[in-house]
């Protein structure tokens, strides 16, 4: 009987201890959950700390009150300046001493206290949305063998903007000064930005390209603004290729009788003058101008001194004709039958633009046909396609109108 109780209580205390054993378990995964999330909301804490101390410096700093736009006029002693507010007046005020005093110039724009009117920053020299949205390329990926039928123009070219810029010392050691600007003059198509755009290539500058409309304003005295500013930005990113196109938009003759536009477009084109007069000619920027109205420009533009060479630039002949082919052809999966010099021969009067276009035209008609390869007879549709579209051509009004 004892020996059957003594195993009973030894049953009963093992459960006992295997009960405690899994409530141990339990109690060491609750602590660990514990410190687990003990160890979250401590981190959470943290985190809305440094947003509450974010959203409180940005707080106060919303709730400092505006300053006011100046120019700087001149700097005199004792840490004073000459300033002129965006109000009108003139003022005599101190400087903030955390402004460095090396950077207050005159000209330049400063931030004003709104009560004591106080210098307590140096702000940035602005640009013009159209100036800095204009075309700026670092370094353009067009090179001189992306362009046929223009080396007698090409070479010009070269000799006016790419030597200067590269081997200023040949123009030391003749004794002349070298082109400030070059003029290309020719039809649509011709290929006068391909042209910029492979010089600045070459010659590893920033190219930036405005059409020369952008620059006339609605506004008195904007467009010479952005005329300053385009000037700026070109010496700021110096070397540098300015490219104006369509230049007759901005450049054309001055006439007696003109209205109150065509005189702001005047003005426009006085600052471009001082501008091209304003830097000398050996200097690391290059102005190239296009248009193909060159009847229409201002003489005081066309003047030596100014757009030195004037580059002109036509239709291509029958070998010029030939090596623009050849270029776009040449990245085409052609086949065997195309024979480039015929269709040079039956392109006669076309532009380079245009002969690109019947080549893309050409690929767009094997693309039709689900073929993977261009025929001659696809660049022969092509070309009756785009030659003979009527692009260009004017239509004849009919009798009646003026009968």
């Amino acid at each position: 009987m004892d020996k059957e109780q003594n195993d009973e209580l030894t049953t009963e205390l093992k459960a006992k201890i295997i009960s405690l054993e899994e409530r141990n378990v339990r109690l060491i995964e609750d602590l660990q959950n514990a410190e687990n999330e003990k160890r979250y909301s401590e981190s959470e804490l943290f985190r809305l700390q440094k947003d509450l101390t974010r959203l409180r410096t940005e707080m106060e700093r919303l709730k400092s009150p505006p300053l006011i736009v100046g120019t700087l006029r001149d700097v005199l002693p004792d840490n004073r300046v000459v300033v002129k507010s965006s109000t009108g007046p003139d003022f005599i005020v101190s400087v903030s001493e955390y402004v460095p005093e090396e950077d207050l110039i005159p000209g330049s724009r400063v931030s004003l206290n709104k009560q004591t009117l106080a210098v307590m920053n140096v702000l940035p020299a602005p640009l013009d949305p159209v100036v800095t949205g204009a075309e700026i390329i670092d370094k353009p990926d067009l090179t001189y063998d992306d362009i046929g039928g223009l080396k007698q123009q090409m070479m010009e070219l070269r000799e006016a903007v790419e030597d200067p810029l590269l081997r200023p010392d040949l123009y030391a050691k003749v004794g002349i000064d070298p082109p400030k600007g070059v003029l290309l003059v020719g039809p649509p198509g011709t290929g006068k930005t391909l042209m910029a755009k492979a010089v600045a290539n070459a010659t590893e500058a920033t190219f930036i390209r405005l059409v020369g409309s952008e620059l006339v304003q609605k506004y008195i005295g904007e467009g010479a603004r952005l005329v300053r500013e385009l000037f700026d930005l070109a010496k700021e990113k110096a070397p540098s290729i300015i490219f104006i196109d369509e230049l007759d938009s901005v450049g054309a003759k001055r006439l007696d009788v003109a209205t109150s536009g065509d005189r702001e477009v005047q003005r426009t084109l006085m600052q471009l003058l001082a501008e091209l007069d304003g830097f000398t000619p050996t200097s690391n920027i290059k102005i190239i101008g296009a248009t193909n109205r060159p009847d229409i420009l201002d003489d005081a533009l066309l003047r030596p001194g100014r757009f030195d060479r004037i580059i002109e630039i036509g239709l291509p002949d029958m070998e010029g004709r030939e090596e623009i082919f050849r270029i776009h052809v040449s990245g085409m999966n052609t086949d065997d039958d195309v024979i480039v010099r015929t269709l040079a021969d039956i392109t006669e009067g076309s532009s380079g633009a245009e002969i690109k276009s019947i080549c893309t035209e050409a690929g767009m008609l094997a693309i039709r046909d689900n073929r993977d390869t261009v025929t001659m007879d696809d660049f022969f549709r092509a070309k009756t396609k785009v030659l003979e579209a009527g692009r260009n051509k004017v239509k004849q009004a009919p009798a009646y109108m003026f009968g």
